[in-house]
């Protein structure tokens, strides 16, 4: 006979962000008592958030857009927030027409009849700072072929290169890209922007940053709980592909 369940996959949908924080502030054998402690965990919080980004930990926040060409511009710009500045204008995909808050564009690719069965895709190459400066004439116009990623404080940028000309202009550049993970804010009832299999790694993470503050002498169990936590969180996270074996015939020398 089967256990009697809750029949419910929804914890992380309703472990808001003060459950975190009094989660973690009893880890390091404390209570929240205070508006300033909820305020000072939020921040550790979002400081943590911050710090997965270094480590490439929001592969959750993976989308992908299509850039409407315009012939004779080759810079197009993503900015942090609407309150930056205007994004450029984008079709389809999983963000519409304007994307915020990227880190990174991960591929890209010259897309031809987007809409059609004919689509076509050609992968662009990837180059850096160095590369794209040496390119003589960067206002030759033609079929793009190569994008150069710029990340500023504000905004990340996509320069492509040949410039758009007519023909490519009425076609567009296919992104795969990474966003930033949203912050907690002062609506202490909402969740995070984590997924489920990070949701250990993010509450010892906390508890650590807040041992740091209030129980210095925790901090080094506390980091070494954190790190164990984070590994396994990553081990779960990457990507699976199938897998096949082909045993090799062997013909020994008679």
């Amino acid at each position: 006979m089967a256990n009697t369940t809750s029949g419910t996959v929804t914890f992380d949908k309703g472990f808001a962000v003060d459950d975190i924080i009094a989660e973690a502030y009893e880890r390091i054998g404390s209570q929240v008592t205070s508006g300033y402690q909820l305020k000072s965990a939020r921040r550790s919080l979002n400081i943590l958030f911050q710090e997965w980004g270094n480590r490439g930990l929001h592969y959750w926040e993976i989308g992908d857009t299509n850039i409407d060409l315009i012939e004779g511009q080759a810079e197009y710009a993503f900015f942090r927030s609407s309150a930056d500045g205007t994004s450029a204008v984008t079709v389809g995909g999983t963000s519409g027409s304007s994307t915020f808050g990227l880190a990174d564009v991960l591929e890209a690719t010259f897309r031809q009849n987007r809409t059609q069965t004919t689509q076509s895709d050609s992968a662009l190459t990837k180059i850096d700072r160095s590369t794209y400066s040496a390119i003589a004439n960067k206002l030759t116009k033609g079929t793009p072929a190569q994008y150069f990623v710029q990340r500023f404080i504000d905004k990340v940028t996509v320069t492509l290169y040949p410039t758009p000309d007519s023909s490519a202009a009425s076609k567009d550049v296919h992104i795969n890209f990474v966003k930033r993970i949203q912050d907690a804010d002062s609506t202490y009832t909402d969740a995070t922007d984590v997924p489920f299999r990070f949701v250990p790694c993010m509450v010892s993470g906390l508890a650590f940053y807040l041992a740091q503050k209030y129980a210095p002498d925790r901090v080094q169990a506390l980091k070494l709980y954190y790190e164990d936590e984070l590994a396994r969180a990553l081990a779960e996270d990457g990507s699976s592909t199938s897998t096949h074996i082909t045993p090799k015939n062997y013909y020994p020398s008679i």
